[in-house]
């Protein structure tokens, strides 16, 4: 009796005993075959979840330049009639729009420039002379103020009837959209990996509770509170999951710098022209480096609470 009245401690007792085991002693062991494993896993995530998060805000930027780019400028198609000179008739259309508020340059595109433009539609070698091709001309807009469409519009149609101005809008709406979607593909990405993480650090919640099952449910039956228990094994996993992110994000940045570096290197290319144009030139943004950050808080504190929320499950199940 006095033997089973020894080991009747109260709660906060044996709260404090346990506390001040030394780490190796611990009810969580911190370095193990099975937490090792959930630190590479966690570390695979956040790398996988820290590219598609600093993709889609690649794309997003790319997007808002693009459409920035397009925005400024317009074309004017001045098409040959029956009667009338196309040469007259492109020369007053570019001077009609200079001439226009919101204009900062009328380009006129030559007959050789707009051959080029047809040639991977129409082949090389063609005499376009022979065909009622229309003449270009790209307008340059001012970037401070907007142009009124509408009067350049009316503009052109009462100098020129024959010519047609594009503002590109139809070309901005569907280049918005593709953007979006680019963006939700990437956000569905991020969060697909999230789910796969947790469910990685459930199964490794489930599997240290069985591992350590005797000594939790001593604990339980002794007296020990529930809220101690828990707190202990989301420590453990709060370290493995910061552990893990840390690596993970780290390794998201230092490729994001190689690119960056290769992106530059690539740059003199056609092809590294057409990345660049597309992505940018890869470098990290400060926005960037806060998302891994805040991802790498985030997983960590994720592996914590789910950890904690098993555990006080598995507990409540012990009555």
């Amino acid at each position: 009796m006095r033997f089973w009245s020894s080991t009747r401690q109260t709660a906060s007792d044996i709260d404090a005993d346990v506390e001040e085991f030394p780490a190796q002693n611990a009810l969580v062991p911190a370095d193990s075959v099975p937490g090792r494993s959930l630190v590479i896993v966690i570390a695979i995530m956040t790398f996988l979840a820290a590219l598609a998060a600093n993709v889609a805000i690649l794309v997003a930027d790319a997007s808002v330049e693009w459409r920035g780019d397009i925005a400024r400028e317009a074309t004017v198609q001045v098409r040959p009639g029956p009667g009338r000179d196309i040469e007259a008739d492109v020369a007053a259309a570019a001077e009609a729009m200079r001439r226009t508020p919101g204009v900062r340059e009328a380009r006129i595109y030559a007959q050789s420039e707009s051959a080029a433009l047809l040639t991977p539609w129409l082949g090389e070698g063609l005499d376009l002379s022979e065909l009622p091709t229309p003449r270009m001309i790209v307008l340059k807009l001012e970037s401070e103020s907007r142009a009124d469409f509408e009067r350049l519009r009316m503009e052109l149609e009462r100098v020129v009837p024959n010519a047609v101005l594009d503002d590109h809008h139809v070309f901005i709406e569907r280049l918005g959209d593709m953007a979006r979607a680019a963006v939700a593909a990437a956000a569905l990405i991020f969060i697909l990996i999230l789910a796969a993480m947790a469910v990685a650090v459930a199964s490794a919640t489930r599997a240290a509770v069985a591992t350590n099952r005797e000594i939790v449910e001593v604990l339980h039956m002794v007296g020990a509170a529930d809220a101690f228990i828990a707190r202990e094994f989301q420590r453990r996993f709060m370290a493995l999951g910061f552990r893990g992110a840390l690596i993970g994000g780290g390794g998201a940045i230092a490729f994001f710098l190689l690119a960056q570096f290769l992106a530059q290197r690539w740059r003199a290319t056609g092809g590294g022209e057409q990345m660049e144009a597309m992505f940018g030139d890869f470098s990290l943004s400060p926005s960037g480096i806060v998302v891994i950050l805040l991802l790498a808080g985030g997983v960590a504190a994720l592996t914590g609470y789910l950890s904690q929320f098993i555990v006080l499950r598995h507990l409540r199940h012990l009555g």
